[in-house]
């Protein structure tokens, strides 16, 4: 069936998924998930012993496996961000999709999950294809606004070429910018993930993967909905038991 959503709003299933009192069931989910990350259990056994234990639910196992991390990698990676006092004339590399997605569903009134390195995620899944809703233009102007508030000299998008529409989104991207005399580039590539890992400029992202390896990065989206986006739903996994 062909993708008519108008907006990246909540998910029927996430008023009882991440209800109060679901909250603390999960927050230990995320604890033992990450301890058992980090002392190298595989990651798909790892997380079927942890939802089994907790009675999850797939749509919870999913907003447990993307909040977890092991104690090394959290350090690792909080030892590598870079703070918004320091983005003053840094040249920023995002990873599109990513970042994107997850102002889009904040101000779809959607579920955005704080994990345990303190970055921003959701639930939202890009699947070969992304479709524009009704949040993209607003959720661009925050982020755009707030690179500008930061000071950042130049911003540099990468977007996944395979999926579809990106294209469509870059010329999106490209007038936007053109029109508040933002200093943007946005390039589609086979592959962000590889180009980002191996950057020396700071990057903006919540994937695991870039962030364990790195050198800098940047919670941009964390940074975007705290400021601009204050209602938006927000639920810590991170947070100790």
């Amino acid at each position: 069936m062909p993708d008519t959503r108008t907006h990246r709003g909540p998910d029927p299933r996430d008023a009882d998924a991440f209800a109060l009192e679901a909250l603390p069931s999960l927050r230990a989910a995320v604890a033992d998930l990450s301890w058992l990350q980090g002392r190298g259990y595989a990651p798909v056994s790892a997380l079927k012993l942890v939802g089994d234990r907790w009675s999850l639910t797939e749509r919870q196992r999913l907003a447990v496996r993307r909040c977890a991390c092991g104690d090394d990698a959290r350090t690792n990676r909080l030892a590598r961000e870079v703070h918004a006092d320091h983005m003053r004339g840094a040249r920023l590399e995002i990873d599109g999709f990513n970042v994107l997605t997850t102002v889009e569903v904040a101000l779809g009134g959607a579920v955005v999950l704080v994990g345990r390195d303190g970055g921003y995620r959701d639930l939202a899944s890009v699947h070969g294809t992304y479709r524009k809703v009704e949040e993209t233009a607003p959720a661009l102007r925050l982020i755009g606004a707030t690179l500008a508030t930061l000071g950042v000299a130049h911003a540099r998008w990468l977007f996944d070429s395979p999926v579809s529409n990106s294209g469509r989104l870059k010329t999106i991207l490209r007038s936007l910018a053109e029109e508040q005399g933002w200093d943007w580039s946005v390039e589609l590539v086979f592959n962000p993930d590889p180009v980002l890992s191996s950057s020396t400029e700071i990057i903006a992202t919540a994937d695991s993967v870039i962030l364990d390896r790195c050198e800098r990065w940047f919670n941009l989206a964390r940074r975007v909905v705290e400021t601009l986006v204050p209602e938006a739903w927000t639920i810590d996994l991170g947070k100790s038991v």
